[in-house]
């Protein structure tokens, strides 16, 4: 498997790999639209969009598995009766169609308690799938899960601000992708060579994000990642260059 086989799914934020079928979103987070309403935001569940959107990709691509990057849940350390059923039934929806897997995120707490047992669940500091490691990205990956090639990450939700001749400023949500090099990666694991990686936007439209040319990375692998290096695209595909290029006055 290649690097460009890694294919992000034209104006959606979920990528399909076609050589293994497999199918992968992150940050759901569902149950967020209760602490927006606490703080006053007029905002409507997502959970039956984002299940019917998925449904949709499925019925295109026919993923063999699909692998939940982390926070499906959103509210912690508790979550609500709705909540729980709200992720429950979303689950149980997705393995109707498919095989479904979750790398645990930060929000994910008692996750095996609220996920149908037929849902397969790994570790929250990554799983590796043939040569490709999958993690959310709020803790460091296992040091099996650094050899991998290839790295799929979730958590930070990037978005790239930009700015007009104005000066107002708009926040786009973005892939990312670039490497970390050897260099980087050999204080805390030795043994890894350079690794290619990708990092996914938010799939719920309400989670808001972390612009990468403002405020760079969240999580550790941010201590790791040079964010200038990293080459941006927004959800239509189009290319906006490095962040560092993006950056110049």
């Amino acid at each position: 498997m290649n690097f460009s086989d890694l294919q992000p799914v034209p104006n959606n934020p979920a990528l399909f790999i076609k050589k293994e079928k497999i199918l992968i979103i992150a940050d759901l987070h569902i149950g967020i639209e209760k602490q927006l309403q606490e703080l006053g935001v007029n905002a409507y569940s997502q959970t039956n969009l984002m299940k019917d959107r998925i449904i949709s990709l499925c019925k295109k691509y026919y993923p063999e598995k699909i692998f939940l990057l982390g926070d499906i849940k959103h509210n912690i350390p508790l979550s609500t009766f709705r909540e729980k059923k709200d992720v429950t039934d979303f689950l149980e929806n997705l393995l109707s169609i498919s095989e479904t897997h979750i790398i645990p995120g930060n929000h994910d707490g008692n996750i095996k308690k609220i996920a149908p047992p037929e849902v397969i669940i790994h570790p929250s500091n990554g799983f590796v799938f043939k040569n490709i490691g999958l993690v959310h990205g709020h803790r460091w990956p296992s040091s099996e899960l650094m050899l991998s090639r290839y790295l799929i990450i979730a958590h930070t939700h990037p978005t790239i601000m930009l700015e007009d001749r104005l000066g107002y400023k708009n926040f786009e949500c973005c892939w990312l992708k670039s490497e970390i090099s050897k260099k980087s990666l050999s204080r805390r694991y030795p043994e890894s060579k350079k690794i290619k990686f990708v990092v996914l936007p938010a799939f719920n439209p309400l989670c808001g994000g972390i612009a990468a040319n403002v405020d760079g990375l969240i999580g550790p692998l941010g201590k790791l990642i040079d964010i200038n290096k990293c080459e941006v695209f927004l959800l239509d595909g189009s290319f906006l260059g490095k962040i560092l290029d993006l950056n110049r006055e």
